[in-house]
């Protein structure tokens, strides 16, 4: 069995476990050089989070062990196609790679697929179902925000 089978299958153990505990069927597995850091499964239900995917909760736990907001050289191991947010938020954390086991055509029957929100993503936000301005309003009594958070924080993320 190769290691992205064995790291899959904790993932989908994870999902099931997360099953019967009444949760969703999410699980995921952080790892680097080949040792798992964090792992996480879907905690919406449990806690009425809607960003709380088990992509997400394993990259929150993966971040506090390793003291950094950067993942770069681990790996996530998914039991469902992530969604466009767990992977966005896969990318700013400069996650390596990503495989999963359930894909958005497995969950789909199940009403358990993300394919809708990665096309309306895909769409210009003028054609997007949800309204989206960008209004560029600046306090003239303040620096400029991005400028001061430069200035204070030069070098880090």
């Amino acid at each position: 069995m190769s290691d992205t089978e064995w790291f899959l299958r904790q993932a989908i153990e994870l999902a099931h476990a997360n099953v019967e505990n009444g949760g969703r069927p999410f699980g995921a597995v952080v790892v680097k050089d080949g040792n798992v850091i964090a792992t996480g499964v879907n905690e919406i239900l449990s806690t009425n989070d809607p960003t709380a995917h088990a992509e997400l909760t394993a990259i929150r736990t993966a971040s506090q062990k390793l003291g950094s907001p950067n993942l770069e050289g681990c790996a996530i191991y998914a039991s469902g196609h992530p969604c466009p947010m767990c992977m966005a938020a896969m990318r700013l954390a400069g996650v390596s790679e990503v495989y999963y086991s359930y894909s958005n055509d497995d969950g789909a029957p199940y009403g358990l697929s993300t394919a809708s929100v990665y096309a309306e993503l895909a769409k210009p936000f003028s054609e997007q179902s949800m309204k989206i301005g960008y209004v560029p309003v600046r306090l003239e009594s303040r620096p400029d925000l991005y400028a001061e958070w430069k200035r204070r924080h030069s070098g880090q993320i």
